[in-house]
């Protein structure tokens, strides 16, 4: 028995409007590759930026580097990941704070600096409260927003969906191979989210999304609130 263990799980409503939006996101996804109209998918993450106190022991034969366990945090850094599934480009803008600003300012870059041939760019985002074309009339004049608003076509996860969002895959691989350590200075988390972006993009390493939206209309029937209504309507 360990009672101190608990597991826990997340199962989003069965209504129309989580169904509307995770179709829309795999219609989305299907999509092949047009350059005029590329896919990005954007999300964010924070870093917390620990510091050992004590300092680290290097590692030697046949005993790995050590590091006290106690720890100081003299702040966090805000991630703006960007990802064009389709060509393996991606690319990491870090921020001090989390705010409209930020997101706006990395749209701009993202139409203005990334993309600025193409004639529409298809965003993935996820639903977050900054994560809206309101914030570029924030940050921008009206005629700037519009401008740039006009080039971005907007398509939001559903609720409890992020499994859906390609931007939270490249995150957990930016997690994995590059966060999952003590960055404590600004300068050298950037140095190193730079290097980890140049060498993805080098690979072109892509993001093969497979699952479909027949495959959800199998595998997750009990969400689409028609088909769950007619398989009670045949149990009854």
């Amino acid at each position: 028995m360990k009672p101190w263990r608990v597991t826990s799980w997340c199962i989003p409503k069965a209504s129309a409007q989580c169904v509307a939006q995770r179709e829309d996101i795999l219609a989305v996804s299907q999509c092949p590759y047009a350059p005029q109209r590329p896919q990005v998918c954007l999300d964010e993450a924070r870093k917390a930026r620990p510091s050992t106190l004590t300092g680290t022991s290097p590692s030697q034969p046949g005993r790995p580097a050590r590091q006290d366990y106690a720890y100081a945090r003299p702040g966090t850094a805000r991630l703006l990941v960007w990802v064009a599934p389709l060509t393996g480009r991606r690319t990491v803008r870090g921020t001090a704070r989390q705010t409209d600003f930020d997101l706006a300012e990395q749209l701009r870059c993202l139409v203005d600096e990334d993309y600025p041939e193409a004639a529409q760019i298809v965003l993935v985002v996820d639903i977050l409260q900054t994560h809206v074309p309101a914030c570029l009339y924030e940050r921008f004049t009206p005629e700037a927003a519009r401008r740039i608003a006009r080039r971005l076509a907007w398509h939001d996860t559903p609720e409890h969906g992020s499994w859906l969002h390609r931007a939270e895959c490249e995150l957990r691989v930016l997690t994995r191979q590059c966060l999952a350590r003590r960055l404590p200075a600004t300068a050298t988390l950037r140095q190193e989210v730079t290097a980890w972006e140049q060498r993805r993009n080098r690979e072109h390493l892509t993001l093969d999304w497979r699952f479909t939206t027949a495959d959800a209309r199998i595998k997750l029937k009990r969400m689409y609130p028609i088909l769950k209504e007619q398989k009670e309507q045949k149990a009854a």
